[in-house]
């Protein structure tokens, strides 16, 4: 059956839904595009600039847990619809400010604190309405097309971004992507999304508030492979944010600068992002996820982030940004997905999934300040020409500028490619597929608490 009334169930109401969400992307991108622009003509600020990414991302740090209860708590629809309205209005008060002349650097920070709220709600709002949309074998599949999602409007909005702004000004993109953002809503009001129906997991989880709040976090602790899936993320992201950290200031050390070539390497990865969705997205993965996720961060890191910090410069660099660790990131994270939204009964995956990611961007905050501290202070200083480490690494990635992050970005690959190996080696994360029962196959072991005890 592919139709509730008239409403598109299924992949249909994906599809549906997923077009909705590019094109809202696509143009949010492009203005976001066109506002560094802005900000940076009245800054000349890195660091101004940076705050951006610290007002979005306090909101989720802060208000995640809650939003997996209120996600689990309500119509999954509304809290999608809820979170691309939130982004609205943060882009129409900086459409208004701009239009009356009133705008300054700072009202970006209240608007992209309202856009990280909104973030908030919309992801596991998202991730746990496809586990009752999509047949559980075609999750890989669904989860390959949010990966594509999200990196295709990488290759196309500065593109389009540039060519639209002399003409339609910021003025104009700011209006497109209010106008994207309603037509978002509009799709997601077309397509049957369904409620899932109340786990006895779910019933024992009910609670207040803060209950519920920290139930996520308990239940991703009370199941090792689980866990150690989270953990394989956390370390997994903690290497490959601080390579990522000091990967653009290396090539601009390496080139004198050089923006061009600065900008061929970014294409480059965004065109590989594009063909790991593309390929996810026909293929599904591995019948075995675990694979997809073990397997895919031992290729990132041995293959697509080590060979980065080589000393052959501009080939190399494009190589591994197009085939290493972007293309397979797809794989990684859509394997890995399909294997929580399997095992997690869909009444508790908002908070579950609030949890997890919080775990997961815990590191945020951490890589830069790592790979930023190592670099400049320690590797950089090594690697000139008479430093202790030259004699040693030299050969392998050079000296003089950018050699020491180079060093640093392959100790990350290796660390990576590590990370996976270990992921191989306990059997809790190796055979997770097969320790955790499907949570439409099997039911809750009978004496075993879903959950730590209230009073802990």
């Amino acid at each position: 059956m592919n139709k509730v009334g008239r409403k598109p169930v299924g992949m249909a109401a994906f599809g549906v839904i997923w077009i909705g969400q590019v094109v809202s992307i696509l143009a949010s991108s492009m203005s976001h595009f066109g506002l560094s622009i802005w900000m940076y003509q009245q800054t000349e600020s890195a660091t101004a600039m940076g705050l951006m990414q610290v007002f979005f991302i306090t909101p989720f740090l802060v208000m995640s847990p809650f939003a997996g209860v209120m996600v689990d708590r309500h119509n999954r629809k509304l809290m999608m619809m809820l979170s691309d309205l939130a982004a609205a209005i943060a882009t129409g008060g900086i459409f208004l400010l701009l239009t009356l002349g009133h705008l300054e650097f700072w009202h970006l920070y209240v608007a992209a604190a309202l856009n990280g709220l909104g973030n908030t709600f919309q992801w596991p709002a998202y991730s746990a309405a496809i586990s009752t949309m999509i047949p559980k074998e075609q999750l890989g599949r669904a989860n390959g097309l949010m990966s594509l999602m999200e990196a295709g409007p990488g290759v196309v909005a500065p593109l389009l971004a540039g060519a639209l702004l002399p003409t339609i000004g910021l003025n104009g993109l700011l209006a497109v992507d209010i106008a994207t953002f309603f037509f978002a809503v509009g799709t997601l009001a077309v397509v049957h999304i369904p409620q899932p129906s109340q786990s006895e997991e779910g019933r024992r989880a009910q609670g207040n508030m803060l209950k519920e709040a920290a139930f996520g976090f308990r239940y991703i602790f009370a199941r090792p492979s689980l866990l150690g899936l989270q953990l394989v993320f956390f370390f997994g992201n903690l290497f490959a944010g601080i390579s990522s950290t000091v990967f653009p200031p290396m090539i601009l050390a390496r080139t004198g600068q050089d923006t061009l070539i600065f900008g061929t390497v970014q294409t480059a990865a965004a065109i590989g992002a594009v063909l790991g969705g593309i390929v996810m997205s026909t293929w599904g993965g591995f019948r075995r996820r675990v694979h997809g996720v073990l397997g895919g961060w031992i290729y990132s890191g041995l293959v697509g982030t080590t060979i980065l910090g080589l000393r052959f410069g501009l080939p190399v660099w494009i190589a591994g940004s197009l085939l290493g660790a972007p293309v397979v990131m797809a794989l990684i994270n859509a394997s890995n997905q399909a294997i929580w939204q399997s095992k997690v009964a869909p009444d508790l995956q908002g908070r579950v999934f609030s949890s997890r990611r919080l775990i997961a961007w815990l590191t945020n905050p951490i890589s830069p300040i790592i790979g930023g501290v190592l670099a400049d202070f320690v590797l950089e200083p090594a690697m000139q020409r008479q430093g202790a480490l030259a004699e040693s690494f030299g050969w392998l990635v050079g000296t003089g500028p950018g050699a020491g992050m180079g060093l640093l970005i392959m100790a990350c690959g290796l660390s990576i490619g590590l990370v996976g190996i270990v992921g191989y080696l306990i059997p809790a994360v190796r055979d997770a597929e097969d320790l955790l029962p499907d949570h439409d196959a099997v039911p809750a072991p009978v004496g075993i608490p879903a959950v730590a005890p209230s009073g802990d």
